[in-house]
């Protein structure tokens, strides 16, 4: 199943949310993707890499499963995989 959906806000450099919800959450985590977290060394650093390549953007979804209620997900912009 591939779904196309617009983010609406990067949370941090692996998860985002989009405006429409999946499978009942709108809170995405980009499967294969393991960035540090906000208050991490380099977690504000690579959150703002993820806004720059999909902030505002229309995503390719393709999910995989789900973790601690977001939906873990392939995801694509502009036929490039996200990682």
């Amino acid at each position: 199943m591939t779904i196309r959906r617009t983010v609406k806000r990067v949370i941090d450099g692996d998860t985002f949310e989009v405006a429409r919800k999946i499978q009942g959450t709108n809170r995405i985590r980009i499967a294969g993707l393991n960035a540090p977290e906000l208050k991490q060394k380099g977690g504000s650093e690579a959150a703002n890499k993820l806004r720059r390549l999909i902030g505002s953007k229309q995503v390719t979804i393709v999910p995989v499963s789900r973790s601690y209620n977001r939906l873990v997900a392939h995801v694509r912009r502009n036929r490039k995989k996200i990682r």
